[in-house]
């Protein structure tokens, strides 16, 4: 799944589905005939693509309400869909929820890892870990707030996802720290405390108008991150 901006199923020429279903299990559309999607009128999307949808819709929705206040009706009804074609693709909310925490953690997993691989050296590695971690924080934030948000956090099951995506990279950074004298044992430790840091610097970016820039703000935590790493070196001399 591409987190995507959903459709606005207000807006003129918005796709809207009748309460009948057709027989490849998606619901029957017809077009505003004034709008310019009359030109789509009785397209249907293949079922891949209304389950992307339906995702990306589902991701706006629990990042505006939560999961509990959010119901399968909310969904459709933001999806421009009837209940039955959403239950056609997911089971339950949680089904649909823990579909979404899934794939909104691998999605920035692999974001991450693609941009520290393609790094020159464990700084920039730290850098552009940063600046990926940023940048997929404001193109997503709604699938940010899923991930992260209290919602998940208070369900153990919900919140192993989050615990998942943290522990990965934390493990990438650990493999950065080595600093003579640091016990191996400290490295998980210390990772795990960059990676808090950067989750706390997001919340905070998101609600102070996000400055300052992406770039500016990577650089600054990667010079904060890799001077405390060296400040750790215990030989003398290097206090």
């Amino acid at each position: 799944m591409a987190i995507r901006p959903g459709i606005d199923s207000g807006s003129p020429g918005a796709v809207r589905y009748r309460d009948g279903v057709d027989g490849t299990g998606d619901a029957t559309p017809h077009a505003d005939p004034d709008g310019p999607g009359a030109a789509r009128r009785g397209t249907r999307l293949p079922a891949a693509e209304r389950r992307s949808q339906l995702l990306d819709t589902a991701v706006e929705v629990f990042a505006r309400d939560g999961f509990h206040a959010t119901s399968m009706n909310d969904i459709a009804e933001a999806a421009g869909v009837t209940k039955p074609v959403l239950y056609q693709h997911f089971s339950s909310k949680r089904d649909l929820f823990i579909e979404l925490l899934t794939e909104i953690g691998d999605e920035l997993r692999d974001t991450i890892a693609k941009a520290t691989a393609d790094a020159a050296g464990p700084r920039q590695q730290i850098e552009n870990g940063f600046r990926a971690y940023f940048s997929y924080v404001g193109d997503h934030t709604d699938a940010y707030r899923v991930l992260f948000g209290s919602g998940a956090r208070r369900d153990s099951e919900f919140a192993s996802f989050a615990k998942a995506v943290e522990d990965s990279i934390a493990a990438v950074i650990a493999e950065l720290i080595v600093v003579d004298g640091e016990p191996v044992e400290n490295r998980a430790l210390l990772a795990h405390s960059i990676v808090g840091m950067t989750e706390a610097t997001s919340r905070y970016w998101l609600a102070h108008d996000r400055t300052p820039d992406i770039d500016t703000l990577a650089e600054q935590l990667a010079r904060l991150a890799w001077s405390g790493m060296r400040g750790l070196d215990r030989r003398p001399g290097h206090d």
